[in-house]
């Protein structure tokens, strides 16, 4: 029998058990990837040591211009140096209300407390800080710890953030606290979905790429692509009012509004260089996992 709240609210027993699925992926996945030690060892950031030199993007530090690459290639090149410390991974959580719905399975907000509880298993794997915040003015973030103390520490909050909407959620805050906190090299996941993107002022999605390592999960729920062939019936006023989803038109329409969001709101964030992904709430998780592996071979800096 499932436990009560199974789907609905997240368990902390669950996304500590995901560890062995995080970590067991990463190791049969080590050689590829090309993962070797710590993020501190083969990361590349800004600290004292010379790495290596690459084209100049907008938003590198003016002064780390390697000027005579520049003048012999013609083209402006900056400098890259060895980090000198580890590697920050930020979770953003938005933990709005919006988030807590699901008919499949769970709720977006437990499929993104998965998500975000995997993410910061990989990231303890790889040497990383792990960090986490949700733009509440009620609850600081929390603070970068390494290793599985870093980890739990971001577990615990996930588990509270998504068991229930979060009073003054807001997607904006968390974006600009999480630009105090992110420094070149960093990496950062946001966990929301489409209608919150869109819902977000664009001027709080720029400037994160090409600094960071940046994705956005977006969570959506079969219902939203996929109406039931039902006829619903609402209380209005004192009165009621019935929607027939059977109707061609109607489910086309339903389709297209939902659609609609999640293509505005990817190509919103792909304009800003920003990378998505998107999630369902069925997923049971090698279908996310596979999606998100990418994830672990982009540096920052």
């Amino acid at each position: 029998m499932d436990a009560p709240g199974r789907g609905v609210v997240p368990s902390l027993d669950e996304l500590i058990a995901m560890r062995g699925v995080a970590t067991g992926r990463w190791q049969a996945r080590r050689g590829r990837l090309g993962v070797q030690g710590q993020a501190s060892a083969s990361v590349r950031g800004r600290g004292m040591e010379y790495a290596e030199s690459r084209e100049y993007t907008p938003g590198d530090d003016a002064r780390h211009i390697d000027w005579r690459l520049t003048a012999r290639s013609g083209m402006p090149h900056t400098k890259l140096f060895q980090a000198e410390r580890e590697r920050l991974t930020l979770v953003v959580a938005d933990a709005a209300a919006e988030m807590h719905f699901g008919t499949r399975v769970r709720f977006k907000s437990v499929q993104a407390a998965r998500v975000g509880a995997w993410v910061a298993w990989r990231a303890a794997q790889a040497g990383d800080r792990i960090a986490a915040l949700h733009g509440s003015s009620e609850e600081a973030p929390v603070t970068p710890a390494s290793g599985a103390r870093g980890a739990l520490r971001v577990l615990d909050a996930l588990a509270r953030w998504y068991a229930s909407p979060t009073r003054d959620a807001d997607l904006a805050a968390a974006l600009v606290q999480a630009r105090r906190l992110l420094r070149p090299g960093a990496r950062m996941i946001v966990l929301t979905d489409a209608a919150r993107v869109l819902a977000t002022p664009v001027a709080h999605w720029q400037g994160f790429a090409p600094q960071h390592a940046c994705r956005v999960i977006l969570f959506s729920d079969p219902l939203e692509s996929e109406p039931p062939r039902a006829r619903l019936r609402f209380a209005v006023d004192g009165g009621r009012l019935g929607l027939s989803l059977d109707a061609a038109v109607i489910r086309q329409r339903w389709q297209d509004a939902f659609d609609g969001t999640l293509q505005d709101a990817r190509a919103l964030l792909q304009r800003q260089q920003l990378s998505t992904a998107v999630v369902s709430t069925e997923e049971t998780g090698d279908g996310w996992m596979r999606l998100l592996d990418g994830m672990t071979q982009r540096g920052g800096g």
